[in-house]
């Protein structure tokens, strides 16, 4: 099977730095490492990427039109302004998770709108860094799923 792109946006390389009060003391590599195991724990792969720069996220989201069996997206603060994510995430035809952190909901108002909800399958936030092995597990259901239709 193909891996799941696991894509991270701005800022996120700076977790367990950057305000741990709402994002946790886990850094990204933390994060990463537990992905890769609850990954291998249901049998997956994923690739796992960060980048500060909307282009490349693009760039990787057309990518996994070939190369991957879905998407795990933290898109940071581009999920509040990115029409190029969205027109990419609905391009890629792939069952694809919105992550966050934290519960966007409770923060500040423009935090409540997301632009790529709308071109995914589903959205998890504010469970830490479980979000992403939530993401992972749904991924998981969704791609078993559609294999036995």
């Amino acid at each position: 099977m193909k891996p799941i792109f696991v894509l991270n946006g701005p800022n996120l390389n700076l977790l367990g730095l950057r305000e741990p009060a709402i994002y946790g003391a886990a850094t990204l590599k933390d994060v990463e490492a537990r992905c890769r195991d609850h990954a291998a724990s249901l049998g997956l792969t994923i690739d796992f990427r960060q980048s500060n720069h909307e282009g490349e996220l693009v760039s990787w989201i057309h990518e996994a039109r070939d190369k991957a069996s879905a998407i795990a997206i933290n898109a940071g603060a581009y999920t509040h302004t990115s029409v190029a994510l969205h027109d990419a995430l609905k391009a890629a035809d792939l069952p694809a998770v919105e992550v966050h952190l934290s519960n966007v909901h409770k923060r500040e108002a423009f935090r409540h709108v997301t632009l790529i909800a709308p071109a995914v399958t589903g959205v998890i936030c504010g469970f830490g860094v479980d979000s992403y092995t939530l993401a992972i597990t749904a991924l998981h259901f969704h791609i078993t799923a559609n294999k036995k239709g």
